[in-house]
């Protein structure tokens, strides 16, 4: 087991990548503290694990990851629950606004990197402290290949995201002595319900079929298909496992060959 005994914070629970990422910590042996501003979609993550029969112990904190106070409350909730943090995964996101750039809403932009980029780096922040008293400890900063390959429309997830990507380089850089590896996985496509969502939406306003749609995406992906949301979340795994322990300030391209260095 990849976590065995490990006490890991996921944000940004809720259908797709989020879920995921908890059912794995679950099935790798992790107690899991579920965050999510939605107690629904916590509720449904708590259901997902328990469904797994692992006798998996989960804290739900809703959290807001725009609020400093909310993430400090989060972690001390985790602390007094299982005694402190071993392990983050930053997965909580918003899309913002889908825009041609000189059009672009700017306060949209703030928004979206209150959220982004200040909520992600408040809540590794936040568990900083308690990876240091446990001796160290793993955050990955689940990111987009909109930072590294321009998309249309996307400007204002890409920008807060690459911001995301810099503040990461050098936390880890900072962080790596107190045994702390901080790294981000970059992800492309997904096949999830928001992938899901976009398919119906294009087919429909283009007036194809949705497999056109899939085709037409897999197109440029080295292995000829969408990647899961499910598959992706391993890798994300995997950088926060022992078996990545000496990376740290690394950016894996998590996206099927759509983006090659």
């Amino acid at each position: 087991m990849l976590l065995k005994d490990k006490v890991v914070i996921v944000s940004g629970i809720g259908p797709g990548l989020g879920q995921h990422l908890a059912i794995h910590c679950a099935n790798e042996g992790a107690a899991v503290v579920l965050a999510a501003r939605t107690p629904d979609k916590l509720d449904a993550a708590e259901a997902a694990i328990n469904a797994l029969g692992l006798n998996t112990e989960v804290l739900k904190v809703p959290t807001d990851i725009s609020d400093p106070d909310a993430c400090t409350a989060l972690v001390n909730a985790a602390t007094e629950r299982f005694g402190g943090v071993d392990v983050l995964l930053n997965s909580a996101y918003t899309g913002g606004k889908m825009e041609p750039v000189e059009d672009a809403d700017l306060t949209d932009w703030r928004k979206t990197m209150d959220t982004n980029f200040f909520g992600s780096m408040q809540l590794s922040l936040a568990a900083v402290p308690s990876m240091k008293k446990r001796g160290g400890g793993a955050i990955v900063m689940v990111n987009t290949m909109v930072v590294r390959k321009a998309m249309a429309y996307n400007a204002g997830y890409g920008a807060s995201k690459g911001a995301l990507k810099t503040a990461t380089a050098h936390l880890a850089l900072e962080l790596g002595q107190y045994g702390i590896r901080v790294n981000s996985a970059f992800m492309g496509w997904m096949w999830g319900p928001n992938v899901e969502g976009y398919v119906r939406q294009a087919a429909a306003e283009q007036g194809i079929s949705e497999q056109q749609i899939i085709d037409g995406i897999a197109e440029h992906i080295a292995l000829k298909r969408i990647p899961t949301d499910a598959n992706c979340g391993k890798a994300v795994i995997m950088l926060a496992s022992d078996y990545a322990s000496e990376v740290t300030g690394a950016c894996l391209d998590v996206n099927g060959g759509d983006f090659i260095p």
